[in-house]
């Protein structure tokens, strides 16, 4: 459980599994997590819960306890008794989230068992932020995001689409609705690029744009009203489960795919069952490379990427050897489509929209442990405070932020 970022009850659940008690194991997943199905599919348990399992000081394997935990969350919803957790009475305040991923989910979740009015408020014209528009279907799929958030919606949270916060309404006027808590969750929406020379070249986009389009858009079908070019020689820049779901997706989309990574295969930030699975669908590895520029073609569209060859250096101030070019030495790639995959900033829409809002690095919101901004009436959690991290991270924030808020409105 100490590696548990939601404060999962790992021991109970998996009593419940052993006794045959599997509803009862999802009741007990849902009673800090609003969403077991999903992060028993996209949680690095390895880092986390079962870095910490007793059987590693025994030499052993860890007990498998995502695997489990998604195992108990999809019985449930198969079985279609899907119990909801217990709601307290309404204690007549009201919340506004913003964002829908998983952070405001999460705080959401929390905060609607304990008797608040919440109201979500999302951009896009669905509901799940980065689980409905970052990640793929074959890694998530929607109908399982939905279900969860049916779940919260049954509980009474109120979503509203298609409302950007700081443009079609304000911050200010979500303070003259009277709303006594806001919290936001507005992830990490602006890509980040190399800027290096032929970045802007047709067919050069960013992890977000892609992956948004084909997950959110149906742009894999051509009669879609945001189609995208299928390349057939694609290059994938990163090392990141960003990198390997761009990758593994321009695969499905029948392309030849080469990652490109400036480190070695060790350094990789990605889980290790993802690089094991891109490996496994053919996708072709180039570690310890890094493009320099890319080359258009008459029309202005991508046709090469010039890569730097590499070497690693002395560990940079995260522990990692920080990669240094081979001086003289490169290769030339032929591509005609590439995806950036080097990271996320935090959307600024917010942050920007605030005033008297303290900021961080990149338009961070600044935080203290409580997750409150310098604003009283303003927490946040998620990408918008930590800059681009996982799923389950982002909904330990969400559970943080709601405790805190509401130990504060009580005390009022």
């Amino acid at each position: 459980m100490e590696g548990c970022p939601v404060n999962i009850n790992i021991p109970g659940f998996i009593k419940q599994i052993e006794h045959g008690d599997f509803l009862g194991a999802a009741k007990t997943l849902k009673q800090t997590s609003a969403l077991p199905a999903v992060c028993g599919r996209v949680c690095p348990q390895e880092k986390q819960c079962e870095s910490r399992c007793i059987h590693l000081k025994m030499n052993s394997k860890p007990v498998a306890i995502g695997y489990l935990e998604r195992f108990a969350a999809d019985y449930e919803r198969e079985s279609g008794q899907i119990a909801l957790p217990d709601i307290a009475p309404s204690n007549g305040k009201k919340i506004a989230v913003v964002g829908s991923g998983p952070s405001g989910l999460s705080f959401a979740g929390d905060m609607i068992k304990l008797g608040y009015e919440v109201h979500v408020f999302e951009a896009l014209h669905e509901i799940g932020g980065v689980l409905k528009y970052g990640i793929p279907e074959f890694r998530l799929p929607n109908r399982i995001v939905d279900v969860e958030i049916d779940n919260l919606r049954k509980m009474g949270v109120q979503f509203h689409t298609d409302c950007i916060v700081g443009k079609t309404i304000t911050v200010e006027d979500l303070e003259a609705e009277k709303f006594d808590g806001i919290f936001v969750g507005s992830g990490a929406g602006l890509p980040n690029f190399m800027n290096i020379p032929g970045e802007n070249a047709l067919n050069v986009l960013s992890s977000n744009e892609y992956l948004t389009r084909v997950n959110l858009m149906d742009a894999s079908n051509p009669a879609a009203d945001t189609p995208i070019n299928r390349g057939k020689k694609v290059l994938v820049v990163g090392g990141g489960n960003t990198a390997m779901d761009s990758c593994r997706t321009a695969k499905r989309l029948g392309a030849d795919v080469t990652i490109v990574y400036r480190r070695s295969e060790a350094e990789m930030p990605a889980r290790l069952e993802e690089v094991k699975h891109a490996k496994e669908e053919g996708i072709h590895f180039l570690t310890l490379h890094n493009p320099i520029e890319y080359l258009a073609d008459e029309r202005g569209a991508v046709r090469a990427a010039v890569l730097q060859v590499m070497e690693l250096g002395e560990p940079d101030e995260s522990g990692r050897r920080s990669p240094v070019p081979v001086e003289g030495k490169t290769v030339t790639l032929d591509v005609d489509q590439v995806i950036v995959a080097i990271g996320v900033s935090p959307n600024p829409l917010v942050p920007k929209s605030i005033e008297g809002l303290e900021l961080g690095r990149k338009n961070t919101i600044v935080v203290n442990e409580q997750m409150q901004s310098s604003q009283p009436k303003i927490y946040a959690g998620g990408d918008i405070v930590r800059g681009g991290a996982t799923v389950i991270l982002a909904m330990g924030d969400g559970r943080r932020a709601a405790a805190a808020m509401h130990e504060k409105l009580q005390a009022q």
